[in-house]
């Protein structure tokens, strides 16, 4: 790997994350907020990693473009990324549709969400962009991504994961010469082509691309004016730029942020219950996969003020206690027994209740006696006293939103339709 330039090309960089996405795997949990704005982690929301990554990377230009049920992520990025200033020539935008090129026309894809403020990017005038999906979960230095970009002449850089081959179907997968340039774009391939020097795995886009903003600019004016477009960087911009430029591939391995306790790369899109449960419960492991107690790269957020967690009541029966747990400030466990559970600020859990793998949004109340297991509480629920989830696989199904696998989704409106 190639050493670091003094002056940091993050400099001279912008980063657009692209979070307007409907999020509908999600199911219920997207009802009200974007995907993006989804909780994780016991304090953070999914986009925090993404702009997390590009602060830490010393990049001070920062765009987020905003669609869909957008309230809940406005909110989140006024309250806890406000400290950028003019004055250190540092900038952050919220750009939600608004209409600026056409009266009628919203954002139509990923590549019209940032055509339709090419005039902002050019007023700033940085000379590199870096696109960024704000739904992923991951820790990524985009100096390393940026630097092989301008080592390598490349049209465009994309970052990939190196996966297993047929667990690639699913993605868009790059099939690479021996220098990792793109020869080939293909869209969830039924035979996915193999890495050169690793034919068992293949390359799949992260959705993150790095363009000289000039470049991008022009790209993005030609694929507006083509009426056939979708509009999409996956499916137009960056085929387009395989077939008739350089486009090479990053693997991010080579970019991974990793403290010492963390073997593998890590990346996650937590874009279904299943996948957004098993994340925050991985969390709760004596060595998680995932480092969010690395302070050398921290994860910035919306800091709350809140008092501490609080456990009360020490009978044998009534005692509040929490084992493989991950617990937020202004939590109360008054006589409640947690197991490898995860919960947000502000959840109350009354006594003789029993939570296991549970996934607890912020501000839930947990009746006394219930009885709660491989759950996601969505924000603000009422569990009734008594309740019982995880034990009757087809009583849960008829209540609530259950995965193949046993995950029990419960929001408010769920628990307000239930005859107890």
């Amino acid at each position: 790997m190639v050493e670091k330039r003094i002056q940091p090309l993050a400099r001279d960089a912008m980063a657009y994350v692209l979070a307007g996405g409907r999020g509908s795997r999600l199911k219920e949990l997207t009802d009200r907020r974007a995907k993006p704005a989804v909780y994780f982690g016991g304090k953070s929301r999914i986009i925090d990693f993404a702009l997390s990554n590009a602060l830490n990377s010393g990049i001070r230009r920062i765009g987020v473009a905003t669609q869909y049920k957008a309230h809940s992520l406005i909110r989140h990025m006024q309250r806890g990324w406000n400290f950028f200033r003019p004055e250190r020539n540092e900038s952050f935008d919220i750009l939600p549709a608004s209409q600026r090129v056409s009266e009628t026309q919203w954002y139509e894809g990923t590549a019209d969400a940032v055509y339709q403020n090419i005039d902002i990017i050019e007023d700033y005038g940085v000379e590199y962009m870096v696109i960024l999906a704000g739904d992923h979960v991951y820790k990524m230095d985009y100096e390393w991504m940026l630097q092989q970009h301008v080592d390598s002449g490349a049209d465009v850089t994309i970052g990939c994961l190196e996966v297993p081959r047929m667990e690639a179907v699913g993605f868009g997968v790059m099939h690479v010469d021996k220098t990792d340039r793109i020869i080939d774009f293909v869209e969830k391939p039924a035979n996915p082509p193999g890495i050169p020097d690793k034919p068992d795995f293949a390359l799949a886009s992260m959705g993150i691309y790095v363009f000289h903003t000039k470049l991008l600019i022009d790209a993005l004016r030609r694929d507006a004016a083509d009426p056939n477009s979708s509009k999409d960087f996956g499916k137009d911009i960056i085929p387009y730029i395989v077939k008739n430029g350089k486009a090479v591939a990053h693997r991010f391995g080579q970019s991974c942020v990793r403290s010492d306790f963390e073997h593998e790369p890590y990346w996650r899109d937590v874009g279904t219950i299943e996948a957004y449960w098993q994340a925050n419960i991985d969390l709760t492991a004596i060595v998680p996969e995932l480092d969010i107690y690395d302070k050398s790269w921290p994860i910035w957020t919306y800091a709350e003020i809140s008092p501490p967690a609080k456990f009360v009541h020490d009978d044998e029966d009534r005692r509040g206690s929490a084992t493989s747990s991950v617990v937020a400030g202004d939590c109360i466990i008054s006589g409640a027994t947690l197991h490898k559970s995860l919960l947000f600020t502000g959840v109350r859990a009354n006594s003789y209740s029993k939570l296991e793998g549970a996934v607890v949004l912020p501000s839930v109340k947990v009746g006394r006696r219930a009885q709660l297991k491989n759950v996601v509480i969505d924000h603000g629920v009422v569990i009734p006293e008594g309740l019982v989830v995880g034990e009757d696989p087809e009583l849960d199904a008829k209540r609530f939103r259950r995965t193949e696998s046993g995950i029990c989704l419960i929001t408010q409106p769920m628990i307000d339709k239930l005859d107890l």
